[in-house]
């Protein structure tokens, strides 16, 4: 009983806060501006143009001297993010092993070293030391995953009218003519609709697409550094609206100077937390368009990503004499002499069984195709090669010496569906 006392107490003093910011004007006499609307068009531009935080502090400075001196702008770009903070859109700054074993939160949050690798939580000193007593003074941390919970984004966004109105579009106003104009019309949708039902009922629930790859923040190529934006994409959205730089979440950025590759699976999990708290439990959530509460869920109804990406998601091996997931061992390949580079060869037998294209020899390799291609596996089927697979994340762990298709069970399987 006096936890809630103390909640309700905190949430009072969240609302108090915000309703004054929004009340008081930006100066005296002022009827535009309230400083709350004002620093939030200040920080809509500054995420719009990507100015940098030095910058917009400066911008700040600048129109405050401009202003009459009674206004209540801040003058720094923290003081102007503590007012926006209390909206509820903050972020998880999550320390990670710079082996990517584990995540330092749940029953490793109070660790300073890591309890498989033995390395230190922070980053080690000029002279070489890293011992408790270095730890104690919290440093900067070796390796950072920085978390922006999905949940409160998808409740702000069903608050807004027109947004929550986008959400049901592909029921209400698609076009159904028979053409693929929308990913509602593919045969994947209908089929999750079938499978769920209860899912399928409710229009407004999400179909999100996650995409994510590595890239070099700072423009050079000979910097040793890779960061890994991962983004969910709506899809209950209009075709004009699912790509809109406003509609993209970005979730996750994993930066790190070395690529996580199979080991992506220990920053994936909050992600995944979360997924799973949406589609099993529901987030009741409020509907500005229709002026009522809901229980939301969302679904991954695919991935979009670079073929070394998909093999560090699915735990497939991408690389060698087997790299099509498809083919799997049955994969034709041929090894270049002089080059020494592996190449994939006989992609005529995913044609038609009648295509002109079959019967040609000297176009091709000289003989005709009479090969029939490959069934893709099923997810059923994926599982039942990878369930057995147990792996300690790391890049210290010794991994197997037998080389095998699959290298690890994905924690998409994590999902239910």
């Amino acid at each position: 009983m006096m936890w809630d006392e103390f909640f309700q107490q905190a949430q009072s003093h969240v609302y108090d806060t915000l309703k004054t910011d929004s009340e008081t004007p930006l100066f005296h006499d002022c009827t535009t501006f309230t400083r709350l609307s004002a620093v939030l068009r200040l920080m809509n531009l500054k995420a719009k143009y990507g100015w940098s935080d030095k910058s917009f502090t400066e911008l700040l400075q600048l129109l405050k001297l401009m202003l009459p001196k009674d206004n209540t702008l801040p003058d720094r770009h923290y003081e102007a993010k503590k007012v926006l903070c209390l909206m509820g859109l903050q972020y998880k700054k999550i320390h990670a092993c710079p082996n990517d074993c584990i995540l330092y939160r749940k029953e490793f949050e109070s660790l300073h070293k890591c309890p498989r690798c033995g390395l230190s939580r922070y980053k080690v000193k000029d002279d070489g030391r890293s011992n408790d007593e270095d730890v104690i003074d919290k440093g900067p941390p070796a390796k950072v995953l920085w978390y922006l919970p999905i949940i409160p984004r998808f409740k702000r966004l069903f608050a807004i009218a027109t947004d929550a109105m986008n959400f049901a579009w592909h029921a209400d106003n698609r076009k159904c003519d028979g053409m693929l104009r929308h990913p509602a019309d593919s045969p994947q949708w209908k089929k999750i609709d079938g499978l769920f039902p209860h899912f399928g009922s409710e229009a407004r629930n999400l179909r999100l697409d996650l995409a994510l790859d590595g890239m070099n923040p700072f423009g050079n190529l000979s910097t040793n550094h890779s960061s890994w934006p991962v983004l969910l994409s709506i899809y209950n959205f209009p075709p004009w609206l699912c790509m809109k730089r406003k509609y993209v979440i970005l979730c996750m950025m994993i930066a790190s100077p070395k690529q996580s590759r199979t080991d992506i699976d220990v920053y994936l999990s909050p992600l995944i937390e979360d997924l799973r708290i949406l589609w099993e439990e529901g987030v009741d959530v409020f509907d500005g368009y229709r002026q009522q509460s809901f229980k939301l869920q969302a679904i991954i109804f695919c991935t979009i990503n670079d073929f070394p990406a998909y093999g560090n998601l699915s735990g497939y091996s991408v690389k060698g004499h087997h790299a099509c997931p498809i083919c799997e061992k049955q994969t034709s390949y041929l090894q270049l002499k002089h080059g020494k580079k592996t190449v994939y060869t006989r992609h005529r037998k995913f044609l038609k069984p009648n295509h002109p294209y079959q019967r040609l020899k000297k176009a091709f390799n000289g003989c005709q195709e009479h090969e029939i291609a490959p069934t893709p596996l099923t997810g059923d089927q994926v599982y039942d090669q990878v369930k057995d697979i147990n792996i300690i994340f790391g890049k210290t762990q010794k991994k197997s010496i037998e080389k095998k298709l699959w290298k690890k069970r994905s924690i998409f399987f994590y999902l239910p569906y």
